[in-house]
């Protein structure tokens, strides 16, 4: 209840401040309380409303999106997902430890006179076993041990022990020696699994090469959509300044009335560009944002990103044959391609393996032991107990260990299919996807070589663009003094120097354009040598980026910066 009431209290304070404030802009005096309640609501006002503004440099910004950027710790996870995926494989070689303990009681009538007693047959077994079995890592081979002991009770004439202690070894052991024997499923499921662990380890570095790029651009991105408000704001005063100097000549009576108006459709027009220049840089700060910061903090919308890099417009030595041949061994998609192609010679080797004809070799050795209370007996059938011999448990496993009554079993286990297997199908089938892949890969490789090529000229084309721009915007400056000057001297209209403001301001945002393509190139141009580009890079000499549309601000993107004809930012629109 008290936090409801104290918030309760803000707003009524905040609404008296508000109506306060519109009290006062209209003239009215303020009374005591008035005045109080808005010095409450002021006080009572979190210090940090407003938007917490962050300088950041590129470095910075890298630096945080490895921290916080969703799509690298998505991809952060799947190298471990691998690794488990490797454990879950090696688990199939993992020993199984075994143990059964049961206890067997029954009860049957006789039905004939050897049954061993004349009423009710009765015995009773209380056993026990323990064991080992494991398929070894090596020759596909598999092995089993196993120990039982029991002892039996029984109320049969002809049995020689009562009690009876039983104890039995039991170890065997199964070779390939044909198929299974250099590669099995086991071993084939786990080289490709390490492969798809190396795989995931490219796709990680992939992801992490193409979110900094995407972070590098559109820091850039950033940088001239707040260098393009300026732009927008420059022509805006000097529409401004044309607009008062004709005001004044209109005063003096030396201009018409009518080139007031063209002044002001003029001013409005830049307006108009500068709110849109403005509403660009939040774009452009949503984006930079969603790949840097982390969306679970509060305060995530309202970071406010101040850029403290600018642009290196340095020359940049470009050697595209050096850069081709860097991407060639280093490209992710490329080496992902590779290591799908280690898989399929893993099939390849594995089914080759399984055409071969299936030849098993088995070693079983039994050995058991017997003890328990040895009756006996005289002479008939069966003879009366004259007496008895006591074979202890521990008599029972000496025997055991002396192998004093073994049982041997080799074995050899041959089968072949006729006519084709479906293994022969398989390594058909697997051979043909790797001629597939090796296609695939040089494919790739010339789509690498040719894109790192065209980067590579991009750097050199913006770069030219950038001193020919600049070179188009300081005449472009020169001939609107000259106007200007002309003007004031009646030897030049209104339209005339409009239209010089409006080519300035397009100069303007071609050398902003330029250097913003030149900046994305270099950054795409070392990118490319690592990984795929995806799309918001740099435009090409031809200005792909950027979309001149009549009576439109600025507008901007991820794919570049683009500028509109009208609004002060566009050349050659008529009024």
């Amino acid at each position: 209840m008290k936090g409801i009431r104290k918030h309760a209290i803000l707003a009524v304070g905040t609404l008296v401040a508000v109506h306060a404030a519109s009290l006062s802009a209209s003239g009215q005096a303020l009374s005591a309380g008035a005045q109080s309640a808005v010095a409450q609501a002021a006080a009572a006002q979190p210090a940090d409303a407003g938007p917490t503004v962050r300088q950041l440099s590129v470095d910075e910004v890298l630096e945080l999106a490895l921290e916080n950027n969703l799509d690298i710790q998505v991809e952060r996870i799947n190298p471990q997902i691998q690794d488990l995926a490797i454990v879950q494989t090696r688990a199939n070689w993992t020993p199984n430890l075994t143990t059964d303990f049961s206890n067997n009681s029954s009860s049957t009538p006789p039905n004939s006179f050897l049954s061993g007693s004349q009423t009710t047959l009765e015995s009773n077994t209380l056993g026990a076993s323990f064991g080992v079995e494991q398929e070894v890592p090596w020759g596909g081979g598999a092995y089993s041990v196993a120990w039982n002991s029991s002892r039996n009770t029984t109320n049969n004439e002809f049995s020689n022990f009562d009690p009876t202690l039983r104890s039995n070894l039991n170890v065997s052991f199964f070779q390939p020696i044909l198929r299974n024997f250099r590669i099995d499923n086991t071993r084939q499921q786990l080289l490709i699994t390490q492969n798809n662990r190396e795989i995931s380890d490219v796709d990680l570095q992939g992801t992490i090469a193409a979110t900094s790029r995407n972070v590098e651009n559109a820091y850039w991105d950033l940088v001239f959509a707040r260098s393009n408000l300026a732009v927008q704001q420059q022509s805006l005063e000097l529409a401004e300044q044309t607009l008062r100097d004709n005001r004044t000549r209109v005063e003096v009576g030396t201009m018409a009335p009518i080139d007031i108006v063209e002044a002001q459709a003029e001013v409005a027009r830049n307006e108009e560009a500068v709110i849109v220049a403005q509403a660009l840089i939040q774009d452009a700060e949503d984006q930079l944002r969603a790949l840097i910061f982390d969306p679970s903090q509060p305060d995530f919308w309202n970071v406010q990103i101040e850029p403290t890099d600018t642009p290196n417009i340095e020359p940049m030595v470009v050697n595209i044959d050096s850069a081709v041949g860097t991407a060639l061994a280093n490209r992710t998609d490329l080496t992902r391609e590779r290591r799908s192609l280690d898989n399929t010679d893993v099939n390849i080797r594995y089914f080759r393996n399984q055409t071969l004809p299936q030849l098993d070799l088995g070693v079983i050795l039994n050995a058991q032991g017997l003890g328990g209370t040895q009756l006996i007996r005289g002479e008939g059938f069966p003879g009366p107990i004259i007496g008895a011999n006591q074979r202890s448990y521990a008599d029972v496993l000496q025997d055991l260990a002396g192998f004093d009554f073994p049982t041997w079993t080799v074995q050899l286990a041959i089968s072949y299919p006729i006519g084709t297997s479906p293994a022969d199908a398989s390594l058909a089938r697997a051979r043909l996807q790797r001629t597939q892949s090796a296609r695939n890969i040089d494919n790739l490789e010339l789509q690498v070589a040719t894109e790192v090529r065209q980067i590579g000229r991009q750097v050199r084309t913006n770069l030219q663009r950038v001193d020919a721009t600049r070179a188009a915007r300081e005449l472009a400056e020169q001939r609107l003094d000259a106007e200007q000057k002309k003007f004031a001297v009646g030897l030049s209209t209104s339209f005339q120097v409009f239209q010089a403001q409006r080519d300035l301001a397009q100069a303007r945002n071609n050398e902003l354009r330029s250097q913003l393509d030149y900046a994305k190139s270099r950054v795409d141009f070392e990118a490319v040598q690592r990984a795929p580009l995806s799309g918001g890079g740099a435009s090409g000499a031809g200005g792909n980026a950027f979309t001149a549309q009549p009576n439109t601000g600025a507008t901007f993107g991820t794919q570049g910066f683009n500028t509109g004809a009208g609004g002060g930012g566009g050349g050659g629109g008529q009024p």
